[in-house]
């Protein structure tokens, strides 16, 4: 596990967590929507540069 892979995997995670909270707070669906696609981009991002895949 490289540093890259470490550092999107946390963001993707940070984002997770906003999106739960915009999720409590009521806010606008387009931005959680755009929140959680962002989420989603980094921990996949994070996973396929694990070198478990190679």
């Amino acid at each position: 596990m490289n540093g890259l892979s470490t550092v999107l995997i946390v963001v993707g995670l940070f984002f997770l967590g906003g999106v739960i909270s915009f999720v409590k707070q009521k806010m606008p669906t387009s931005l959680i929507v755009l929140v959680s696609i962002g989420a989603a981009m980094c921990l996949v991002a994070g996973v396929m540069r694990l070198e478990v895949w190679s």
